[in-house]
Order: structure tokens, then sequence, then C-alpha cells
């Protein structure tokens, strides 16, 4: 099965084997969002285990 080449530019695996993801809502219109929540978006996060099973698939992942 071929890698999505989407899923293969927006996630990336840690070193204990984790898939980690960047926020969404950073990319624009960002006059209406206030200093914190932009801040807080910045940072990366760990894909959650109910999507866990989807985002593997892409990934080409067993």
């Amino acid at each position: 099965m071929k890698t999505n080449p989407g899923a293969k530019k927006r996630f990336s695996l840690t070193g204990t084997g984790k898939i980690k993801r960047r926020h969404a809502f950073k990319s624009h219109i960002l006059t209406k969002k206030a200093t914190k929540r932009k801040r807080n978006l910045t940072y990366g996060t760990l894909v959650h285990k109910t999507d866990l099973k989807n985002v593997k698939l892409l990934l080409a992942m067993k």
C-alpha cells in the first residue's frame, strides 16, 4: 500500500513511535484570535488515540 503524500507532509514519528501533528487554525484570519491562543497553536502535539488507526493507514504503517 502506498503512503498518502499529503499525510507524509503533515505527520512525523517520535523516537518512541508516537505520531506528531501540528495544530490547525494558525494560517490566516489571525487578527481576531487572542495572542495566547495563537501562541499555543504554534506547538505540535500527538495524534489522539481515536485517530491513530486512520493516520497509520494513510502512512502505510501496520
